[in-house]
């Protein structure tokens, strides 16, 4: 994040539990040593808003400029402000990939519906 915090950009790549192996590997790599979208087969795609590259086999992207860096020093802890949001369509409810530490990653997607309990002026 040493990169973010100096340019005051990044990208958030969400992907999808088709990349799960991917991204262990890319976690267990430096950008500093080598090209992560040229050893693991990924595609750059140039944001709108910043000029760090997305992730083209990613589902989603957000391209975020940096807020407030005042706890990075303390807590290292950014807050970035997401100024373009990329999204596919489709599929429309993906299983993405969520890291949660220790090697445990949780898988989204399971969809729960509770529309019919909505005031329509509400959806």
């Amino acid at each position: 994040m040493l990169r973010s915090r100096n340019s005051g950009e990044c990208v958030i790549n969400l992907p999808t539990t088709r990349l799960t192996d991917t991204v262990v590997r890319i976690g267990n790599t430096s950008g500093a040593e080598i090209d992560k979208f040229a050893e693991f087969g990924l595609t750059s795609e140039q944001g709108e808003k910043v000029d760090a590259p997305l992730i083209d086999e990613c589902h989603a992207n957000f391209e975020c400029r940096l807020h407030d860096d005042a706890l990075v020093d303390k807590y290292n802890f950014f807050i970035f402000e997401v100024v373009k949001a990329h999204v596919a369509p489709s599929p429309k409810h993906p299983e993405t990939l969520h890291y949660t530490g220790d090697g445990v990653f949780m898988v989204s997607g399971k969809i729960i519906s509770r529309r019919s309990l909505f005031r329509p002026d509400m959806l």
